[in-house]
C-alpha cells in the first residue's frame, strides 16, 4: 500500500444505477478532456484550469445540476467536482457541453483517497458538501462522511480563510455536522452555531426539493478556516 494511503470506512456504496446511453457517451467522449484521472501522485490544480480564480471543491455533486449552475453563475470561479457516481459524471459532462462551461474539472473517485494522495497542499478557497448521504440507520452512522478525522484531512487542504459550506435535510445529521465542525480547531463558525440562511451562491438542489416536499427541514452550515499556518501532512486514518 502506498505510504500516503490509509484505511477508512467508505461513506458511499458503489450502486450501479441506470446509466443512459447519453450519459455513457458523455463519459466516453468528454471525460478525457474535462476529467482528471485518479493518481497516487500529487497534481497541480492550478495547471489544469485555463484561468486563475477562486478554487472550489464540490464533494458529491449528484447529477451535476447544482455544480453546473454555480459554474455558469460564477465564471471566475474554478470548480473541482469529485464523485464516484457514473451516471452523475455523465450528466455533469453533458451539462458542461450544453452550457459551454470551461471552469469545471471532474475526478471520478473516492474523495478521501483524492485528498490523501492527489492534493497535498492547502489550495481550496471553498468546499461545498450538499446533502451528503445521511446514513439514517443508527448502526450506519459510522459511514457518514462528516466526522472529525475527515475534517482534519479536509481542512489541511483548505486555504486560510477558506469556507466550508454544508447542507442537509436530516436534523440529526445537521446536529452531528455542527458539533463536529464546532469541535474542529481549524474551523470557526460564521454564525454563533454555524447555521445560516441558504447563501445566494447555492441553488436549490433536487435532493433539497424532494426533502422539502417530504416536510424535511433544510439547514445550511457555514464555517471558515482559521487563517493560520496549515500543516500539509496527512492526518490520522479515518476508522
Amino acid at each position: 500500500m502506498n505510504d500516503h494511503m490509509f484505511r477508512h470506512i467508505r461513506s458511499f456504496v458503489r450502486r450501479g444505477g441506470h446509466i443512459t446511453q447519453a450519459q455513457r457517451d458523455s463519459r466516453a467522449s468528454m471525460l478525457p478532456q474535462w476529467g482528471i484521472p485518479y493518481s497516487t501522485e500529487p497534481v497541480d490544480l492550478k495547471a489544469v484550469f485555463p484561468q486563475p480564480g477562486r478554487l472550489v471543491l464540490e464533494i458529491g455533486f449528484g447529477m451535476g445540476e447544482t455544480t453546473a449552475a454555480m459554474a455558469q453563475a460564477h465564471p471566475d470561479w474554478n470548480f473541482l467536482a469529485v464523485d464516484i457516481y457514473r451516471p452523475g459524471v455523465g450528466s455533469l459532462l453533458a451539462r458542461i457541453k450544453a452550457i459551454g462551461l470551461h471552469n469545471i474539472r471532474i475526478i471520478e473517485h473516492d474523495i478521501v483517497e483524492v485528498l490523501s494522495t492527489m492534493i497535498v497542499e492547502p489550495v481550496f478557497d471553498a468546499v461545498h458538501i450538499y446533502f451528503p448521504d445521511p446514513w439514517p440507520k443508527t448502526r450506519h452512522h459510522k459511514r457518514r462522511l462528516i466526522q472529525q478525522s475527515f475534517l482534519d484531512l479536509l481542512t489541511s487542504r483548505m486555504a486560510g480563510g477558506g469556507v466550508l459550506h454544508l447542507a442537509s435535510d436530516w436534523p440529526d445529521y445537521v446536529s452531528q455536522m455542527r458539533d463536529v465542525c464546532l469541535a474542529c480547531a481549524q474551523l470557526q463558525p460564521v454564525s454563533a452555531d454555524g447555521i445560516v440562511p441558504r447563501p445566494e451562491w447555492r441553488p436549490q438542489t433536487k435532493f433539497e426539493t424532494r426533502g422539502l416536499r417530504l416536510g424535511h427541514p433544510v439547514a445550511d452550515l457555514l464555517f471558515q478556516k482559521r487563517d493560520t499556518a496549515t500543516s500539509t501532512s496527512t492526518p490520522a486514518a479515518i476508522r
